[in-house]
């Protein structure tokens, strides 16, 4: 199976600036997608529970996503539920997607620590020297 992220382990060079930039680019779009398409359930969830308009809609679903909390009163039980329901996970995503867009700085700011060290535990001790 191949994994989506990988990183060069502590043993490996630190990667090029290229590799890196090539990192934090992927991750960002990445991250740009799961926004675009989070603006989208929220705004259609939002026409279909309160029945708002297009950019009524979005508007909402861009202000809790962005943390703020919605901009018309919501009406209706279901849209209540909706808002509460998206509102939740818009935490959770931000969450993520903060440790997504930060995890090539992190590693590779964690990595220069290690690349010159020597791993003592994967090194075999000198057999003993026979007198």
């Amino acid at each position: 199976m191949r994994r989506l992220v990988t990183f060069e382990n502590r043993r490996q060079a630190v990667a090029s600036p290229a590799v890196f930039y090539g990192r934090v680019t992927r991750n960002a779009l990445l991250a740009l997608g799961v926004v675009a398409v989070s603006l989208l359930i929220g705004s259609l969830g939002y026409m279909h529970f309160e029945g708002m308009g297009l950019v009524d809609a979005f508007t909402n679903a861009a202000m809790i996503l962005y943390g703020m909390g919605p901009l018309n009163p919501l009406i209706t039980d279901a849209g209540k539920i909706f808002a509460a329901i998206y509102a939740i996970a818009s935490g959770f995503l931000l969450l993520g997607l903060s440790g997504l867009m930060l995890a090539p700085v992190f590693h590779r700011i964690l990595h220069r620590f290690h690349v010159d060290e020597v791993d003592l535990e994967d090194t075999d001790p000198e057999p003993p020297r026979a007198r």
